[in-house]
């Protein structure tokens, strides 16, 4: 039988990522391609217990239906945990418990888009959620970087164009996948913008509390009083990914129908992750866990970057991050980026094509991604070396 799948699917490829995160099944391939957190920051016993103690003495509680917005412990817990330094929630602000962070940006793009209308993006940006609006029919427009930030006059350009975009999606702190991070300025003056054009903002930051070098910038979101600004608050990246549990702050009329969408969708989310999430927000010292696992990061990214310095031909380019979990890595114009995606993958060693993050993946492209949470440190000393080897000997090439 011959199927005819909906219009909306004929936009949206598999992942990039994914596809090479099946040659990594290979127990020879270092892959630099993942964005998963180092296993090493998970808080396996505090998880444990916690489950042990809810399975013995609150059963029902997390065996049964829940409400579509969140249950109601975790909602106050994140609610303290994401307003400890800055005001993120304003007045008219409601929260929901979503199934991932992704789930968020589907939800936006479900709720404010109709098929045909302009999202705004960085270029590059989060494969998952360029995926998540292709699928409901949105159409993006990209925002190039100019000098290590967004460049205002191209966003200013975007907005004005016809059609007038929904929203914009930002991810201000440790970009995916750049690693970069927007300045306050930078910030100011797109929520500024915003508020000139009337568009809304959705502000992703899965990565914040991962650094480990500078001072923290305010989010877009706790400088808003106009309502603007649509809030992606994971805790994926700091506890746990596998339990699916972010949550969405915007206001109450975005909420509202975010809810009937996710009732439309999965009614609710892991009520033993959200029951878990609450107790560990509660009972543990979350500032101290997070700079464990930020220090991690922090040993792993220098590595990386130590490592890149002594091997990479000097005419690669790349970023270095004060948090996060990724480099972005730019190759000269001589040397085809996909051609030397793939000749890293024959040599087992596996990296992200930067095309994959772009509006249009049928752009040109020079750069691509490498993540250093996921690799142990042996591997990213020799995936790195690997790398650095090709450099050499794709720039005699092109020569």
């Amino acid at each position: 039988m011959e199927y005819q799948f909906a219009k909306r699917m004929s936009n949206v490829k598999a992942s990039a990522i994914r596809e090479i995160l099946k040659a990594t099944a290979d127990p020879n391939m270092i892959s630099f391609a993942g964005g998963n957190p180092s296993a090493e920051a998970f808080p396996v016993k505090e998880i444990e217990k916690i489950s042990a103690d809810l399975l013995k003495n609150e059963p029902i509680s997390i065996l049964q239906y829940g409400i579509t917005e969140g249950d109601q412990e975790l909602l106050r817990e994140a609610t303290k945990f994401f307003n400890r330094y800055e005001q993120v929630t304003k007045d008219g602000d409601q929260m929901i418990i979503t199934s991932g962070s992704q789930q968020i940006m589907e939800f936006a793009a479900k709720t404010l888009c109709n098929e045909g209308d302009v999202v705004i993006c960085e270029n590059p940006s989060f494969l998952g959620a360029l995926n998540a609006f292709k699928s409901l029919g949105a159409v993006l427009r990209g925002i190039e970087y100019k000098d290590g930030q967004l460049d205002l006059e191209d966003l200013k350009q975007a907005l004005s164009m016809e059609p007038r975009p929904k929203f914009m999606y930002l991810i201000p702190n440790f970009q995916n996948p750049t690693g970069m991070t927007m300045s306050l300025e930078v910030r100011k003056e797109v929520l500024a913008l915003a508020k000139e054009y009337g568009v809304l903002i959705l502000e992703d930051n899965p990565y914040g509390d991962l650094r480990f070098a500078g001072e923290a910038v305010p989010s877009i979101k706790s400088m808003d009083e106009d309502s603007l600004v649509i809030y992606a608050a994971s805790l994926s990246k700091i506890i746990a990914p596998g339990m699916r549990i972010a949550c969405c702050i915007a206001p109450q009329a975005i909420i509202q129908k975010m809810t009937v969408a996710k009732q439309a969708s999965d009614v609710h989310s892991n009520l033993w992750a959200q029951k878990v999430m609450a107790r560990y927000l509660h009972d543990y010292d979350m500032d101290a866990h997070i700079d464990r696992i930020s220090m991690i990061y922090k040993k792993k990214c220098h590595l990386m970057v130590d490592e890149m310095k002594k091997h990479f031909h000097p005419s690669i380019q790349y970023t270095i991050p004060t948090g996060g979990m990724f480099i972005w890595v730019t190759l000269p114009e001589s040397i085809d980026m996909l051609t030397f995606v793939k000749k890293a993958l024959e040599k087992n060693v596996a990296v992200v094509p930067g095309n994959a993050f772009l509006d249009d993946d049928s752009k040109e492209c020079h750069s691509f991604r490498m993540n250093y949470s996921t690799p142990t440190d042996e591997k990213i000393i020799e995936g790195v070396q690997i790398l650095g080897e090709l450099t050499y000997e794709m720039s005699k090439i092109s020569s």
